[in-house]
């Protein structure tokens, strides 16, 4: 299945769905930010995905982290919380969502890097090399206020 993703585009399709997401960074020990490149869309992205009905965020954070990258991880912090109105999300199957995603930071357990259904690559990306990866905005977002540190999560 395809995606598109928009942004502030008067073009983009009229949402028809809400869905709760969670995503995660996660660091190794030389400081590099777990990253996968998404099957659907080809760009870069930080492992995540939505909520089941029967889980919390941060457990879908680190379901999402398993099954897209093979890594056990447990959560440590929170980025942030991401609802943009003007960020819209359209499949091929038909299904326009707007996306709540509260971004947490989460420690590496262990598990073995792996590709997903999900994923034509994963690794662990230097910060100087995030800047040449092709991805959205909104991921660029999410990853530049994990490395800001800020004292407060971002509330947007």
């Amino acid at each position: 299945m395809a995606r598109v993703e928009f942004y502030d585009d008067p073009r983009a399709p009229r949402p028809d769905s809400l869905v709760v997401a969670a995503s995660a960074v996660v660091v190794d020990e030389a400081g590099r930010v777990l990253m996968q490149r998404r099957r659907d869309s080809g760009l870069w992205a930080l492992p995540g995905g939505a909520m089941e009905v029967d889980e919390s965020l941060p457990g879908a954070a680190v379901r999402e982290v398993k099954e897209e990258t093979g890594l056990d991880v447990e959560i440590t912090g929170f980025v942030g919380t991401y609802t943009d109105p003007r960020h819209i999300i359209a499949y091929s199957d038909g299904e326009v969502r707007r996306q709540f995603n509260v971004c947490f930071v989460a420690r590496l357990l262990g598990g073995t890097l792996a590709v997903s259904e999900e994923s034509t690559e994963v690794r662990f990306v230097a910060v100087e090399e995030l800047g040449a990866l092709p991805m959205h905005h909104t991921q660029r977002l999410r990853i530049r206020h994990f490395l800001e540190g800020q004292a407060a999560p971002y509330l947007g």
